[in-house]
Order: C-alpha cells, then sequence, then structure tokens
C-alpha cells in the first residue's frame, strides 16, 4: 500500500513538472515569435476574396451579419475606405440585435478596428486611437479569450507614432484575453524598447 502511495505521488508530481515545463515552454515560444522580425505581411487579397464571398452567400440577416466583420476590415487594404467604413457601422448597427450572441465581441472589436484603420488612411490619429481604445473594450467572445486581439491598428499606430495608445489597449485586451501565454507582456516590453512587435497570426484573427 505504501509503494503504492509513493508510485501514485510521484506520478502526480511527474505531471505536475510536466504540465509547468510545457507552459514555461510555450511562454518561452511565444517570447521568440514576438522578437522574430517581421515576415511576410497577411495575403490581403485572400482576406478580402474569403470576405466578400461569405457576405455573397449569405442568406440571412445573421450571416450577413458574421460576414461583415472581415468584409469591413479587409476593405481597408483595397482602398475602398468609404465601403468599408460603411460595413463597419452597418455592423455595429446590426450588433444591437446580437448583444447575446458569441460574435457580439467579434463584431464590437473588428467593427472598431476597421473604423480605425480608415480614420489612420485618412490621416485622423485621434479618430484612429480611439477606435483602436473602443476594440479593446469589447466584452470579449471565445476566439478573441483563446487567441487574443486582431493587431493589425495596433501595428499601423506603433508604425505611425503612437505607442503610448497601443499599450492602453493591450491592458485592455489583458482583460479577456487570459490565455496570452506571456504574449502581452513581451509585446508590451518590446513596445517599450521602441521596437515594434512580430504579431503574426493576429494580424488575421
Amino acid at each position: 500500500m505504501r509503494s503504492a502511495l509513493i508510485f501514485a505521488g510521484g506520478v502526480v508530481v511527474g505531471a505536475v513538472l510536466t504540465a509547468g515545463g510545457l507552459w514555461l515552454g510555450v511562454q518561452y515560444t511565444m517570447r521568440q515569435v514576438a522578437e522574430m522580425q517581421q515576415s511576410a505581411t497577411p495575403d490581403t487579397v485572400r482576406q478580402m476574396v474569403k470576405a466578400g464571398a461569405d457576405l455573397q452567400t449569405a442568406k440571412t440577416e445573421y450571416e450577413r451579419w458574421l460576414a461583415l466583420g472581415n468584409v469591413a476590415l479587409w476593405n481597408v487594404d483595397a482602398g475602398a475606405l468609404h465601403l468599408s467604413r460603411a460595413y463597419a457601422e452597418k455592423l455595429l448597427d446590426s450588433s444591437e440585435r446580437f448583444k447575446n450572441d458569441w460574435n457580439y465581441g467579434n463584431a464590437v472589436h473588428k467593427a472598431h478596428l476597421a473604423m480605425g484603420r480608415v480614420d489612420l488612411r485618412q490621416g485622423n490619429k485621434v479618430g484612429a486611437k480611439e477606435h483602436l481604445l473602443a476594440a479593446g473594450r469589447t466584452p470579449g467572445s471565445p476566439q478573441l479569450n483563446t487567441f487574443g486581439p486582431n493587431m493589425l491598428l495596433a501595428k499601423d499606430l506603433l508604425q505611425s507614432g503612437e505607442p503610448d495608445a497601443v499599450l492602453e489597449y493591450l491592458d485592455l485586451c489583458q482583460k479577456f484575453w487570459k490565455m496570452d501565454m506571456g504574449a502581452l507582456d513581451t509585446w508590451r516590453r518590446l513596445i517599450k524598447e521602441g521596437k515594434t512587435p512580430n504579431f503574426g497570426a493576429n494580424l488575421l484573427y
């Protein structure tokens, strides 16, 4: 009996140490990725084509609402700024009818990011920063809570010399992104050092 308990205890300790090692390993990987030089930019053409197809094939108001976020976000890269803002405003307006839906937080997040990106392209940094912070005030969603925020507008603002707004955005995102694996702290550190982190897949979500 005693030997069985010792064996069981050893298994538990081993499992805890293994889990701790995996956690540290994931955090290390996140830090390494964040500090890598930025590689290829997101495939905006593919993103726009997919978003447009999703909107065209939507058969209900709800399906159109689900598709509007990506359409608004990626039309900025096509230079269709007025269209992107119109989609984003429609997205926010429609969201009032879906406040209890799993996608509500995504919709709020992407609508403000799209409008902020439009503002920045039009030279309105104040508006861009306001929309960035509004995007960070999203209540979260299954996707945002797991994979984190979209960093397209944050990256653009960093490159426009607005690190303080981006740091405030990261603080807001901390409230819903509990599974960041150390990414937020790493991004904060790099930004305070005057660098632009490699945001990786968070430029695509």
